[in-house]
């Protein structure tokens, strides 16, 4: 992946954040998840008045993803903050959002850039934030 590349990615998440449908926290979360194959697919979080069915960006990325047949992932970028404003600072992805991740991704391999409005990002392996992650190779005997 080249610097444009994740350049690319980053803005992308950027712009997903104005799809949030947040009108209880406020906190927009915008992720562009690229594909191996070099699409990218794009979401945001939408969150529902009960809180339990709400859905992260990363989350409605991959499954987006997934039911259009795609299941090679390389990066995701993921921006998140409160209000319309750009975000100041970085939000990582939640515990749940690192499983499902971990489910299609090569932990050692797949990059989260955690990005904020200026467009710098911190750039970890999912590993980095998964320690000891549980996959599918688990339940193998």
């Amino acid at each position: 992946m080249t610097g444009r590349d994740k350049e690319i990615l980053v803005e992308k998440a950027l712009e997903a954040r104005r799809f949030s449908y947040v009108p209880y926290s406020g906190f927009r979360v915008g992720a562009a998840l690229l594909a191996k194959d070099g699409r990218i697919i794009t979401g945001c979080n939408i969150e529902n008045a009960s809180y339990t069915p709400t859905n992260c960006a990363e989350r409605t990325a991959v499954f987006k993803a997934v039911s259009e047949g795609i299941l090679d992932f390389e990066a995701i970028a993921i921006a998140g903050g409160p209000g319309l404003e750009p975000p100041g600072d970085f939000a990582p992805p939640c515990g749940v959002c690192r499983q499902v991740l971990m489910e299609f991704c090569d932990p050692d391999h797949f990059l989260v850039l955690l990005c904020k409005g200026d467009k710098t990002w911190k750039e970890f392996t999912l590993a980095e934030l998964l320690p000891l992650g549980f996959s599918g190779k688990n339940l193998e005997g």
